[in-house]
């Protein structure tokens, strides 16, 4: 198609079963050009009126079955994601060290303790940790735009909390924050905070 011509939505041309194919191909063209989740209004701009966004993603993951990616629902959008075997042929081959967090252990603590205690202030940080956080920490997982500032605390001073973003969620692969691990998967996993600190 040249550049500037119209987007043939509808495909009437085409059978049925070929237009539906063209449909989940375009999806899957713009998960896989999209450097963050695609939401479900900018999809239906590439398929037809009586076309459903959630039965072409359905069916489009069925089709990935078997490939190294998926289909993986990020918030109110979609994104196409690696399967985890092949994030060390992925390292070994390509240059992915701008993609990844590099976050110390510490970093990813703070970070975890934002995702469950949202919003949460440093000051609330502090509780948690039993020391100061500092402003570069929180610095860091801003700038990788994993956190946002949140609602401002309703005492003196008004001190800003803290939020996960949307970016939180896609580089953890998940949907919601529903999807962050429940107490007794922490407990299971040994990762539960320790009553004795």
């Amino acid at each position: 198609m040249a550049q500037g011509a119209k987007l043939d939505r509808e495909l009437a041309d085409l059978p049925p079963d070929l237009r539906w194919r063209e449909w989940m191909r375009r999806i899957e063209a713009v998960l896989f050009a999209s450097a963050s989740p695609v939401g479900r209004a900018d999809l239906a701009r590439v398929i037809g009126q009586g076309a459903s966004v959630d039965l072409l993603i359905e069916d489009l993951a069925s089709d990935l079955a078997g490939r190294p990616y998926y289909v993986a629902q990020i918030g109110n959008g979609w994104s196409l994601r690696t399967k985890p075997a092949y994030a060390p042929a992925i390292r070994a081959a390509a240059d992915v060290g701008r993609q990844t967090l590099n976050l110390s252990e510490f970093d990813l603590a703070v970070l975890a303790a934002i995702a469950f205690h949202q919003p949460v202030s440093r000051d609330g940080l502090k509780e948690i940790f039993g020391k100061e956080i500092s402003r570069d920490l929180i610095g860091r997982l801003a700038e990788r735009n994993l956190i946002a500032t949140g609602p401002r605390e309703p005492r003196r001073g008004a001190p800003y909390t803290f939020v996960t973003t949307d970016a939180f969620l896609a580089a953890f692969a998940m949907q919601s924050l529903r999807d962050l691990p429940d107490q007794e998967q922490l407990d299971d996993a040994g990762l539960a905070e320790r009553s004795d600190r």
